[in-house]
């Protein structure tokens, strides 16, 4: 099987107490471990067309090395994402903290909705596929209704800061 794990291009170390720079292993293996069972809290920043940023709650999941996450099509941020795709999403991990950079781009084709919805399935959310969307008996109250779009982060950078042993501040890059 190959190994299809995104791997950054170049990391920076930005802790300024000596501590080492952080594997980008130490997030991306708890992305993979704690979603989508885990109760975790993502944040999506997206741009308003004036310029101004807009932040809200999302439904994330990280699913063959990527990060995915839903919007109701009436939202804010998914009108923000629409104009401009570049956005940053914001995790609190079991000791790191992390910020994922970089574009979010609606995903359509069946077999990755049919693979995601099954992905949240497992989470707890009873989400299926409709059309080219995905559907469930409810959402988060802010999602609006039904149809939710589903979208994958490009990843471009990511900052993590380790609250816990071994501490540390690193910035990973990553180029697409």
């Amino acid at each position: 099987m190959t190994d299809t794990r995104t791997e950054p291009t170049s990391t920076r170390n930005l802790d300024r107490y000596g501590s080492a720079e952080l594997p980008w292993s130490r997030p991306r293996d708890l992305l993979v471990s704690e979603t989508p069972e885990t109760d975790l809290t993502f944040f999506v920043a997206t741009v308003r067309p004036d310029g101004r940023p807009h932040s809200a709650g999302v439904g994330a999941v990280w699913v063959d090395d990527a990060l995915y996450f839903t919007s109701g099509p009436g939202t804010l941020k998914s009108r923000n994402l629409a104009a401009n795709p570049a956005c940053s999403v914001s995790v609190r991990l079991p000791g790191i903290d992390l910020v994922l950079e970089g574009q979010a781009h609606r995903i359509t084709d069946p077999p990755t909705l049919q693979r995601l919805a099954a992905v949240y399935r497992t989470g707890g959310w009873p989400a299926t596929v409709d059309d080219d969307a995905l559907t469930a008996p409810y959402s988060a109250p802010s999602a609006g209704p039904a149809p939710w779009h589903l979208y994958r982060l490009t990843l471009h950078t990511a900052i993590g800061v380790a609250g816990a042993e071994p501490h540390g501040a690193t910035r990973w890059n990553f180029t697409h």
